[in-house]
């Protein structure tokens, strides 16, 4: 079915007027799940509760998993109490909680009392742990076996686990406590079952990657994405096992920061919600709130223009190149900052490399400043001088020159080190966005131009 979504809806509703329950459940189960709700975009809420009734309950999950975060809140509310409740515990542990925390308490303190009690724990207990952590993400399903078992008494063991996971990548090998001793990939155990009496303990690795249940999603993304995981072991202290973070889920915490990462930069905050249905008033503030605090700091620049009147007064030429001199520092305090933010990102930059960047980015401003500085020495020079009035255009090509130098200089050094300084501070290198590095740096970069213009011009 390539046919555009619009095109099937007709069809849909036609069967839910008719109440044909064949056809439905034929509609919800001879697609992938994924395009199975594609085709259901266009349904109300109601509409597409109605339809996943005629499924059985693991495809009617799948289906509701690939559901946008707006709609199944919507189908959460509608439903019959005991329905929902059922539909939730046969979810994903770490996916109904995520979808639980955006869901009013007191609808969830409705559905609790009518899961299965086993489920019902591992909600709270998932629910416990601060959001954004590894805890937060984890699924409590995965596949476990004992290191004294045979390859066959593990396979036969397997079999009897495979319908409730999630996911058999790896299987992880505890003792009678819970602690995590190695693991096993599936790979591993099918290319022994040639030798079915050969113990797990024999073949499992022990030099295991994990993650704490309190470490940071960052964290997680990082190492599943530096050692090429598909699954991740998240720990206590004590290194009981508590569940593992597959890697789907660390690709949305990527495109999460990312995104994050990207609105601040953007000198915004993160809306949450696609853009198109996200309240007006709602991005309107996320957006005023920066612009105006970037206004007020705007505001400054007149200032600072203005303790240089005199010099304005005297050499009018000076006017002329403000913007060129001051968008140099932006773009260069924007770029570094940039790069900055993205490697602190990715785990290449710590707070420790803080020297190493400023000598690096210091030889890097300094080979930039004078590729700048020489295009604007040339540019100034090359200014008539019945443009330029009285001033002698040579010496004003050197102010032009030094002064755009210095301020790509600056504006490298002020862009690589403030995401290391908010970093330090406990910030988000994020809020060192383009905007905020620009602002700062076109305050500071008239002071420099203008200082350096009253040393060769008017003294």
């Amino acid at each position: 079915m390539n046919l555009p979504n619009t095109l099937y809806l007709p069809e849909l509703r036609e069967m839910l007027a008719e109440g044909n329950a064949a056809e439905l459940r034929e509609f919800c189960t001879a697609l992938h799940p994924a395009s199975t709700a594609d085709f259901m975009e266009g349904l109300t809420a109601e509409e597409a509760w109605r339809v996943l009734q005629f499924a059985e309950i693991p495809t009617r999950v799948q289906i509701f998993g690939y559901f946008p975060r707006e709609k199944q809140i919507e189908i959460l509310k509608l439903g019959d109490r005991a329905e929902i409740a059922q539909l939730i515990a046969h979810l994903p542990p770490d996916d109904r909680v995520d979808l639980l925390n955006d869901v009013d308490a007191e609808l969830v303190a409705q559905w609790l009392p009518l899961m299965p009690a086993a489920e019902r724990r591992d909600i709270l207990r998932l629910r416990a742990f601060p959001e954004n952590t590894a805890g937060a993400m984890m699924t409590t399903e995965f596949a476990r076996l004992s290191e004294n078992l045979t390859v066959r008494e593990a396979l036969e063991e397997l079999g009897r686990q495979a319908g409730e996971l999630e996911t058999i990548y790896y299987i992880y090998i505890l003792d009678d406590e819970g602690h995590l001793r190695g693991l096993v990939s599936a790979r591993q155990l099918v290319s022994a079952m040639g030798k079915p009496d050969t113990r797990i303990g024999d073949l499992m690795e022990e030099n295991i990657v994990t993650v704490n249940v309190d470490d940071d999603q960052e964290v997680v993304a990082q190492k599943v994405a530096r050692y090429d995981l598909l699954a991740i072991p998240v720990v206590d202290q004590a290194r009981h096992m508590l569940g593992i973070i597959t890697h789907d889920d660390v690709i949305d915490v990527v495109v999460e920061e990312a995104s994050e990462d990207a609105y601040k930069m953007g000198g915004m905050m993160p809306i949450e919600e696609s853009y198109l249905e996200t309240p007006f008033v709602t991005i309107w503030r996320k957006r005023a709130g920066w612009l105006s605090m970037l206004f007020v700091a705007e505001l400054f620049t007149f200032t600072a223009l203005a303790s240089f009147e005199e010099a304005i007064q005297k050499v009018i030429a000076l006017s002329l190149f403000v913007p060129l001199c001051i968008s140099t520092g932006g773009n260069s305090g924007s770029q570094a900052a940039t790069l900055i933010t993205r490697a602190i990102a990715l785990g290449q930059v710590t707070i420790r490399d803080w020297f190493r960047v400023l000598r690096h980015e210091l030889f890097m401003g300094l080979a930039l400043g004078a590729t700048l500085g020489t295009i604007g020495f040339v540019r100034a020079a090359l200014t008539p001088q019945s443009v330029l009035g009285d001033v002698n255009h040579w010496l004003l090509a050197l102010v032009i020159g030094q002064a755009v130098a210095i301020i790509c200089l600056w504006g490298t050094l002020t862009g690589s080190l403030l995401p290391i300084i908010f970093k330090r501070l406990g910030f988000d290198p994020g809020f060192a966005s383009s905007p905020f590095v620009a602002t700062f740096v076109d305050v500071t970069g008239i002071v420099i131009y203008f200082t350096i213009a009253e040393a060769y011009l008017l003294r």
